[in-house]
């Protein structure tokens, strides 16, 4: 049962061109949102297509390639982990955020 961890794996086309942020001592943070799409057909036939949109964020190694290759509408696969965080805004007020941080990115498309 070990073997059973928290992983994502998700196929969807970039929303927008990276986020891409350089810490202090050099390591890099690329954020991206990933949209992903899923079909189904109601019972009278009707096609419905759904898109979620996931936030992405990805270091290291992952974070150089994502700022080289890749741009909006670019297809990627990326295989991470859940993660989930809060923080306060300017208001005080606290903000949850959910995302993936991919540990692996695979290119697809043109």
């Amino acid at each position: 049962m070990n073997a059973l961890r928290n992983k994502v794996q998700l196929i969807g086309h970039v929303g927008q061109d990276p986020e891409i942020k350089t810490l202090e001592g050099g390591k890099k943070v690329a954020n991206i949102t990933l949209a992903t799409n899923e079909v189904y057909y109601k019972e009278n036939g009707d096609k419905v297509e759904q898109t979620e949109w996931h936030r992405v964020s990805a270091w290291g190694k992952v974070a150089d390639i994502i700022e080289k290759y890749v741009t909006k509408g670019k297809e990627i696969a990326i295989e991470g982990k859940l993660t989930h965080r809060s923080y306060d805004d300017k208001n005080g007020e606290k903000r949850y955020i959910t995302e993936v941080v991919a540990n692996e990115i695979l290119l697809l498309g043109k």
